[in-house]
């Protein structure tokens, strides 16, 4: 089935909750899905691992309604993006090669990024590249360093999570990260299994669908000389000599990305509102949508009453 035809063919309980018109761009030689949604100045909704562009289903109407055009797409691999066969097509350079080239093919200026999980080292990277088009930033349960967290040196064993027979067994077989890692990360797990799970579900249907989930993890650099650390390293210096407004929203029941690393964004762009907390664990976007986007539109709000006086 392709990307497409997966999009038309969403089932009625989750078009329920993601009503909005699929949208396609081809972006360096693979087809990317994404919601656009609404005008005026763009915010840029970037999700991460595993899920897609439907974790923001609760964040696009009141962005829309308070006067900005939103965008959501799905990282190539994901959701109803197409699903590259090969594991090099993964590495975090393409894919922040691949959102810079869906950000110029869009033409965005005054973006406003707002960035969680993987959409943070790719949202991040793309804003330090090309500072000129971008509004603001606004960082939640993210990293941008090359060293891991506590959690992932203590979740045992890491590297045999990802080894040639375990990885492919635990991520695309049993999809662990779907079926255990979303409702783990969540705090209203109730309301999550009902509503959200099936739309992260659908989408990973079989064991070549899920190979960015084992890919991805594998990309968080453990070593100097590892896959990705001197592009974190690129990444982390690169911001603290950003000037662009920023915003730091943190779930206060975050496990993988924990307190330290919200003051770890503070100090890499001192001029940054907050951190703001909120309930959320991992995945806040399902925990505590309304309360987010209104710190997001407070803040935006802010800034463009700056920029008029």
């Amino acid at each position: 089935m392709t990307m497409s035809s997966l999009a038309s063919a969403l089932p009625p309980e989750i078009r329920k909750h993601f009503p909005f018109e699929s949208r396609f761009l081809r972006v360096n030689g693979h087809r990317m899905h994404y919601v656009d949604e609404g005008e005026g100045d763009p915010v840029l909704l970037l999700h991460g691992n595993p899920t897609w562009s439907f974790l923001y289903r609760k964040f696009i109407p009141p962005i829309v309604a308070a006067g900005y055009r939103v965008i959501a797409p799905d990282h190539i691999g994901f959701g109803l993006s197409e699903r590259p066969a090969r594991e090099h097509d993964f590495s975090l350079e393409n894919h922040i090669a691949n959102l810079a080239e869906f950000i110029r093919r869009l033409d965005l200026k005054r973006v406003t990024v707002v960035c969680q999980d993987w959409g943070g080292p790719t949202g991040l990277a793309c804003a330090m590249l090309n500072p000129a088009a971008f509004k603001a930033i606004v960082v939640m349960n993210t990293w941008a360093w090359p060293e891991p967290t506590a959690f992932h040196s203590g979740v045992f064993p890491w590297r045999m999570m990802h080894a040639p027979v375990v990885g492919p067994y635990l991520f695309q077989r049993r999809n662990i990260l779907v079926e255990r890692g979303l409702y783990l990360s969540v705090v209203h797990r109730e309301r999550f299994l009902e509503e959200a799970l099936p739309a992260y579900r659908f989408v990973m249907q079989d064991y070549d669908s899920r190979l960015l989930t084992r890919v991805f993890p594998r990309l968080i650099p453990l070593r100097n000389e590892d896959r990705s650390a001197a592009t974190m390293r690129w990444l982390e210096q690169s911001l603290r000599a950003s000037k662009i407004p920023a915003l730091i929203v943190w779930g206060k029941e975050e496990i993988v990305f924990p307190a330290e690393c919200a003051q770890r964004f503070k100090t890499l762009l001192p001029h940054a509102k907050g951190p703001l907390w909120v309930t959320g664990s991992h995945f806040l976007q399902e925990d505590s949508p309304e309360e987010i986007c209104g710190q997001i539109l407070a803040f935006l709000q802010d800034q463009d009453r700056r920029r008029k006086t």
